[in-house]
């Protein structure tokens, strides 16, 4: 696959064009085929074991890439610690050292109701690369959120991006949603711990269970929030429109959604149609920040046993609402 284009800051207000949510090549369609194969082999062993090693989740989950190096992590001592199946961490930004978060990671073995019975468990063993990503983004540009309301969606066990934005910024609200009981129970548990430690900027953070397809969960919040966010969310096929929808309902008028994700063979492409459809604007960026694109570039020349661009690294998706950007232009 070709590189697209590096954009850059001054090109980040520039509309995407419409052949940029094309079709992406047959063989990184059957590569991704060959990634939901591998995880129904995860299903048939915790099936037969009742227990799932956590270390064997992440490999078939296509783990062996699992960081872009931008927080450092920092296990907190062992007296600090409740249960050996929970332990906290320290996440810091290596970029900018004065943001810090704590984190609840769940270790050990899994069970099966973990991988089978809960709504969607994709972010609810580890924090992957899109949500790193998102998460430094959002440190890095923290300004662009003061004052505002902001919602991360499907942000799993950890909801790191938001919890930055709450960290990082002088933000009016910040509200943390899964649509897995779990995973915003933990969330929950990591407001207090970082609230209990001082470390929020944000005047309101919360956590809340959220589920794209469910009307009441919607409605509540319709047209509430100033960003929406969320981070490799987009592979689901039986989501993917109900995602669309709720990222339009949440967002006022003015808002803008930012979404982070790999291409994953053509499942990005599949939600820039959707989304266009619904009548967003889409303004794609592959390169969006120089850091991380190095990093990419090093990783794909180096370390092309471990890093697939196609599944690890995320592009940038900032969608807002056409009618909006109409009004602006007659004005």
């Amino acid at each position: 696959m070709e590189d697209k284009q590096e954009s850059t800051d001054s090109e980040i207000s520039t509309p995407v064009e419409n052949d940029k949510c094309q079709s992406n090549t047959v063989e990184k369609a059957e590569e991704y085929n060959g990634v939901a194969h591998a995880r129904w082999k995860l299903l048939r062993q915790a099936l037969k074991q009742k227990r799932l090693d956590n270390d064997r989740f992440q490999q078939i989950s296509v783990r062996r890439f699992s960081s872009f190096g931008l927080f450092s992590t920092t296990q907190l001592k062992q007296d600090e610690q409740k249960l050996d199946s929970e332990q906290w961490f320290q996440y810091r930004c290596i970029s900018y050292p004065q943001y810090c978060a704590l984190i609840r990671h769940k270790v050990g073995p899994l069970d099966i109701e973990d991988v089978l019975n809960s709504f969607d468990n994709t972010g609810n063993v580890c924090v992957w690369p899109s949500e790193e990503v998102l998460a430094y983004y959002c440190v890095k540009n923290h300004n662009m959120f003061r004052g505002l309301a902001v919602c991360e969606l499907g942000g799993g066990m950890t909801c790191l991006a938001g919890l930055m934005v709450a960290i990082s910024a002088d933000v009016r609200e910040v509200l943390l949603t899964d649509g897995n009981e779990k995973a915003i129970k933990n969330v929950k548990e990591t407001i207090k711990k970082n609230l209990h430690a001082d470390f929020f900027r944000a005047h309101n953070v919360t956590g809340s269970i959220l589920r794209w397809d469910n009307e009441r969960d919607i409605s509540l919040l319709e047209g509430h929030f100033d960003i929406v966010m969320c981070a490799d969310c987009l592979f689901l096929d039986q989501y993917r429109v109900s995602l669309v929808d709720a990222v339009k309902r949440l967002l006022q008028p003015k808002g803008k959604a930012f979404v982070f994700a790999p291409l994953r063979g053509n499942t990005l492409n599949h939600f820039c149609s959707v989304a266009e459809k619904n009548g967003f604007s889409i303004q794609r960026h592959d390169n969006y920040d120089e850091q991380v694109w190095q990093f990419h570039s090093k990783l794909k020349n180096e370390e092309n046993k471990i890093y697939d661009e196609n599944l690890h690294y995320p592009i940038l998706l900032i969608l807002t609402n056409k009618e909006n950007n109409m009004d602006l232009k007659q004005s």
